[in-house]
Formats: structure tokens, sequence, C-alpha cells
């Protein structure tokens, strides 16, 4: 599975990947202005990749067909986690973070980025990929597969930054979901950077300008 992408590079030669991974229903342009807002001037040139998902029907929205990692189900509607859309989706993934490793860029110059379903790629593909990433972002969203992350992740990506935030209003990913997330890397031995906000399921300028300051310092040290 090939994924359609956007690019943008802030300037020419770029030594930085920050890979964007949208929620359930959106596509790579939701991710544009975020690309937009973050100012990585200080450590060079950086490449902006969010990709748009397949279409896919999705079953808790009676099946009706959208850009979606992976199905979604109703109790009921078959096993709670469509493991089989998470792995292709991570293999897709995978793939990207391939492709800018071939145009020059380190796995330890990438990050991997995702709100809410793409919270849940990002966590999935990043603990498991087998060469360290400079960092994995995780907003609004929860570890997926959790019940096998310990024995599935690579030891190259345990001492991996995990910068987490959540909305403390958030209806459709309840912030608990993702503090247990939270709380579940942390007992596996993951640093992780948890920020929570005065919001609903989306972003805001505060979290925008804490996420700067980290990828700042993660891609600094890379």
């Amino acid at each position: 599975m090939t994924l359609p992408t956007l690019e943008f590079e802030t300037h020419p030669g770029p030594g930085a990947s920050v890979i964007l991974l949208h929620g359930l229903g959106a596509d790579g342009e939701d991710f544009v202005p975020v690309c937009q807002e973050l100012d990585l001037t200080a450590v060079g040139p950086v490449r902006f990749v969010p990709p748009s998902a397949p279409v896919i029907p999705v079953s808790i929205n009676g099946g009706y067909a959208m850009r979606a990692w992976y199905d979604i189900r109703q109790p009921g509607q078959g096993p709670r986690e469509d493991e089989a859309g998470l792995r292709q989706s991570q293999a897709a993934i995978e793939a990207l973070i391939a492709r800018e490793v071939e145009r020059g860029v380190p796995a330890s110059r990438i990050v991997l980025m995702g709100f809410s379903q793409g919270c849940a790629m990002a966590l999935m593909t990043g603990l498991r990929h087998p060469h360290r990433l400079a960092g994995i972002v995780a907003l609004s969203g929860y570890l997926p597969l959790a019940d096998t992350t310990e024995a599935e992740r690579h030891p190259a990506n345990i001492p991996t930054p995990i910068f987490m935030a959540h909305g403390q209003d958030d209806d459709v990913v309840p912030m608990s979901r993702g503090a247990q997330s939270r709380d579940h890397l942390l007992a596996l031995g993951h640093s992780v950077a948890w920020h929570e906000y005065p919001m609903d399921h989306s972003l805001c300028l505060p979290e925008i300008r804490a996420l700067n300051a980290w990828l700042l310092s993660v891609l600094a040290s890379a």
C-alpha cells in the first residue's frame, strides 16, 4: 500500500523529517496549519510529510467509507481492535520512514507524530521500528495492541522520547484512555512527557508551543 503524501520543506536539503499522521475521516491537509505554525529553524532544514490514510469502510460509522488507518468496531462487531488493519497501516508508514532514509535523513532525525487514530499508529509503528527514531508524538489518542507492545517493541526505540498530549474535555478519546496508555508506557520503561489541556478532541496553541519546544530539543540532540 502506497500512501499519498504532501511535503513541505522549510529550506532545501532537509536533514530532519517529521511524519504527521491524521485522525479518522481527515487527510494530510489537516496537518498543514500545524506545519505552518511550527518553527524549527534552530535545527536546520526540516521536511514535513503528512500522508493520507486509505479509504476503508468504518464499522462504527455504519460501514461508511472514509480515510482511516484501521477499522473501529462497536461491541459485538468482532474483535475490539482491527489488528490486520493496524498492521497493514504500520507497514505503509514504515515505507514512508524508509523513503526518508533513502533521501538522506537518518532514522535518528525522524519524528513520527499522530493525532487520534494517527496517534495510535505513531505509537505502534514507532515503538516497533528497528532503528532509533528522534521522537514519537502522540496527540489525543492511545496505545493500540497494548498487550503485545512489550514483546514486539524494538530495543532501539525503548529510549526514544515520547511527547503525549490530551484534552481534558475529550469526548471522542477520553483523557483517561490516554493516561492509561501513558502509564502502560511508563511501566515498560519508556520516557514520556505528558501534557494535558482544557480542550476537547482537538489541538490548541499552548499545546503546539510545547510541542515546538520539545521537537527542537529532540532534534537538537539527535
